[in-house]
């Protein structure tokens, strides 16, 4: 059965910058009854950047945290036994409204930080240019990406389809217990990338683990997906 609506909003402009790891490197982080889901058998991880627009939370505009930037560490996972149950965990996630980062802790287990964020989106005729600058420890960081400004279908069984379809949240909250969401949105549509950069302190934000596979490495793929409008269902738990 359907869980209720927590939480509607619009996705947009999301950068997605995508790293092959060692799955050991994963293995601590993975919520109980969960696997890897492997891209041509890699382990992948994504930082991603986005805007969250139009929030409402059970229906309610809360005011100061309506729109907002997010960036985020995850990884790609399904429940055991289940495969269509596509999904992803997260090793951070940050905001910049503390009130956000407590409710989604509460609430959903999530690993949200709040640090003071900004972005800028410039648009013309034939480009389009995204960042999002988050500050940590002092110091600004940043993901970044230009992209023609032209929307693309993502193909079928291509490594775009694999990375932005995937509709489920996965959260460790006992060691035998993990709590799950539903997300749902219609297909994305990409912008062509031509440049990217990141800009962040890798073990600071997410561990020494991730250094060696993020920091000063170029990604295996880099997306710009425009988004739309998702709904995020009520959380249920998984017990194994």
């Amino acid at each position: 059965m359907e869980k209720g609506l927590f939480l509607s909003a619009r996705w947009e402009y999301l950068v997605m910058l995508n790293y092959s790891v060692d799955p050991v490197v994963l293995y601590p982080h993975l919520p109980p009854g969960t696997v890897l889901d492997l891209w041509n058998g890699k382990a992948l991880v994504s930082v991603v950047g986005f805007m969250f627009n139009d929030t409402r939370v059970l229906g309610i505009k809360w005011p100061f945290h309506i729109n907002f930037e997010e960036v985020n560490l995850r990884y790609y996972i399904k429940q055991e036994g289940a495969i269509e149950k596509r999904g992803v965990g997260f090793v951070s996630e940050i905001v910049p409204r503390r009130a956000i980062a407590v409710m989604a802790n509460q609430l959903y287990n999530e690993h949200y930080h709040a640090m003071r964020m900004r972005h800028t989106h410039t648009f013309n005729e034939h480009d389009l240019a995204v960042s999002y600058d988050w500050k940590f420890r002092g110091k600004w960081n940043s993901l970044c990406v230009t992209a023609a400004n032209k929307l693309e279908d993502i193909t079928a069984g291509s490594e775009e389809e694999f990375i932005l379809e995937h509709y489920y949240g996965y959260n460790r909250l006992k060691p035998n217990t993990s709590i799950v969401y539903q997300v749902q949105h219609p297909r994305w549509q990409v912008f062509p990338v031509s440049s990217w950069l990141l800009n962040a302190d890798i073990k600071g934000l997410y561990g020494k683990e991730f250094v060696p596979f993020i920091q000063g490495v170029a990604p295996q793929s880099v997306f710009l997906a425009k988004g739309s409008d998702v709904t995020v269902r009520k959380p249920g738990r998984i017990t194994v």
